[in-house]
């Protein structure tokens, strides 16, 4: 069988994911740009209590900071207007600037917009404005999803505001801000219950020092990685552009996994763990598996990052 990425994505077939992350996000999109608005706002003070400030620290706020300062200078009206157009995917500055960030600085910048609407610096919600039963429907689905899977929905809502032509997940077209590896005197090394292939432990080394670019040539030339609900991202080039963008702050934490050798020398590799991200401090985790299919020469012609359905999946590692 000669395998395709097609193919590949197969693997561990059993693996059940939180299927529950797309409907929701899918179910915003429909929303009018008001209820977004209002839903955001809801969904970052009420949920509040569960972000943790902290994660602003590990957002690169300091490129978010003169936007925020912007949008607080203009009159009330104004300020409403512009986070109406960053709703509406209108071309505005403010919207180009904002395409710019990473996700964990358009995270951080709806988080401190929030922060000073409740404090009054900037305009708020209209008093007294009711959210559609639809847009109530997906906040009270949001509020009831674990830490995880919350944070997912509300990168998936924020990711894709603001004006970019290239408006898509095509990574190869991007060009991501280098990272800064942690220094190799603070790495710790990884270790998997059931795992211990070279490929696999050196992947997640490299993610956790945020040293992207040998962990990119862990890739084979064509080798592909598939984020959770997302398309596989194909080719070194567009990997390298899609850690840079997406995986700087996440910390991961493999548990338990399980190897077998399979047709014409590939191996297939499941690991089931947590990963943190600054949004809800060290406490709180994603259930997550990896499932990687290995070429003959060991190395990774596909990975995927799936969000798992709940947390027993840690423990669902059987292939059939």
């Amino acid at each position: 069988m000669a395998y395709t990425i097609e193919s590949a994505q197969s693997i561990f077939p059993n693996t059940l994911i939180a299927d529950t992350v797309p409907a929701t996000t899918e179910a915003f999109s429909k929303l009018s740009v008001e209820d977004k608005l209002a839903l955001l706002w809801f969904a970052y003070t009420e949920m509040g209590v569960s972000i943790t400030p902290a994660a602003t620290g590990a957002a690169s706020m300091v490129l978010a900071e003169g936007l925020l300062k912007e949008i607080k200078a203009m009159p009330p009206a104004d300020q409403s207007q512009a986070m109406y157009d960053l709703a509406s995917n209108t071309d505005t500055l403010i919207g180009r600037t904002y395409s710019s960030f990473r996700v964990n600085t358009k995270l951080g910048f709806w988080y401190e917009l929030g922060q000073m609407m409740k404090e009054g610096l900037v305009a708020p919600i209209p008093p007294g404005y009711q959210m559609s039963p639809e847009a109530v429907a997906v906040l009270e689905t949001i509020k009831k999803l674990d830490p995880g899977q919350q944070i997912t929905v509300l990168r998936n809502t924020v990711v894709n505001m603001g004006y970019d032509q290239a408006l898509s997940d095509d990574y190869a077209k991007r060009e991501a801000p280098k990272s800064t590896p942690t220094a190799l005197s603070e790495r710790v090394q990884t270790k998997i219950e059931g795992v211990n292939n070279y490929t696999v432990l050196s992947y997640i080394d490299y993610m956790n020092a945020f040293d992207f670019t040998p962990a990119v040539g862990l890739f084979a030339e064509e080798g592909a990685l598939q984020p959770p609900f997302q398309k596989p991202i194909v080719g070194k080039q567009a990997i390298l552009n899609y850690m840079r963008e997406e995986c700087v702050g996440l910390k991961m934490m493999p548990e338990r996994g399980v190897a077998e050798t399979i047709e014409n020398n590939y191996t297939q590799i499941k690991v089931t763990g947590k990963v943190q991200t600054p949004w809800f401090g060290a406490n709180v985790g994603m259930n997550i598996a990896w499932r990687f299919l290995l070429d003959p020469q060991g190395k990774i012609f596909f990975v995927a990052i799936d969000l798992l359905a709940s947390p027993k999946e840690l423990l669902n590692l059987m292939r059939k």
